[in-house]
């Protein structure tokens, strides 16, 4: 009896082991797969929307993955989802990897793993015409806008001032020109769509030189994935020596672009960056 128990034990471990490793490097199942489910943004341009004519996903993140795909030599399967669902559908393992201008914090570092940052986005603030050459400590304890629950709001506590917010971001807009805040905090990409339009109206504003926050931006995978972490980041590195992010950055959000966006930074270990990481 206990010989065929032993037995029993034998066979069985090769079958848990290989079940073990099968769950524990999601990098071997997606080559097996031949295929990269790449989770995007369903409708927030420019990183990813339908086109108008095609109703084919375009966008800075969707070419960012048909070049990762490439790289890492497998067919793309694009995968949309919301700002609302896009950590979950990475922490679920629904996709193995997610492309959504994802900028990373401590809560988010906790829920899935992240990349080597391809940028480096900043929380900016934009003040009227007068005030564009002060500093950050200028504000502290003045009244800023910032749209409701975003990183946004979290710099300006940060910074020391008061937050002032609104649910959408073309209302927090709107207390600065009526004066209801000293400034309006938000991404360099949409500051700068955002005071092209108030000259448009013959309102002057500017963004003070000083980052409220910076926030690395990469790509979020599922934790416990060390292959699929190495493979991604050497991939990233691969596309960042030959080019391939900057042809892609310049299309999309370019300084021939209305986003007028210059890429500063390199592919780089987040260790390397010198930030407080927001909430």
């Amino acid at each position: 009896m206990k010989l065929k128990l032993l037995s029993c034990s034998v066979l069985a471990l090769p079958l848990m082991m290989a079940f073990s490793s099968a769950k524990a490097d999601a990098l071997s199942d997606i080559q097996a797969r031949g295929q990269l489910n790449c989770a995007v943004y369903s409708d927030v341009p420019p990183f990813s929307s339908p086109d108008p004519k095609t109703r084919q996903l375009v966008g800075m993140d969707v070419d960012l993955c048909t070049a990762l795909a490439q790289q890492m030599g497998l067919k793309l399967n694009l995968m949309p989802t919301s700002i609302e669902a896009r950590i979950a559908v990475i922490a679920t393992g629904r996709a193995d990897v997610l492309i959504a201008n994802l900028a990373y914090t401590k809560t988010r570092g906790k829920q899935i793993q992240f990349s080597d940052p391809y940028y480096v986005a900043k929380e900016m603030l934009v003040v009227k015409k007068p005030d564009v050459d002060k500093t950050k400590a200028d504000f502290k304890g003045k009244r800023i806008s910032a749209t409701k629950g975003t990183t946004s709001e979290q710099s300006i506590h940060l910074a020391g001032a008061k937050a002032v917010t609104f649910q959408d971001a073309a209302s927090a807009f709107l207390a600065l020109e009526q004066n209801k805040a000293v400034g309006f905090v938000t991404n360099t990409m949409t500051g700068i769509k955002m005071i092209t339009q108030a000259g448009k109206d013959g309102i002057e504003l500017g963004m003070i030189k000083e980052p409220m926050a910076l926030e690395p931006i990469g790509i979020g995978m599922k934790q416990g994935e060390p292959a699929l972490l190495t493979k991604v980041n050497t991939s990233l590195k691969a596309m960042d020596d030959d080019g391939t992010i900057d042809k892609i950055w310049d299309k999309w959000i370019g300084p021939n672009t209305d986003y007028k966006m210059v890429r500063e930074e390199k592919v780089q270990p987040l260790s390397s960056l010198k930030f407080e990481p927001l909430e």
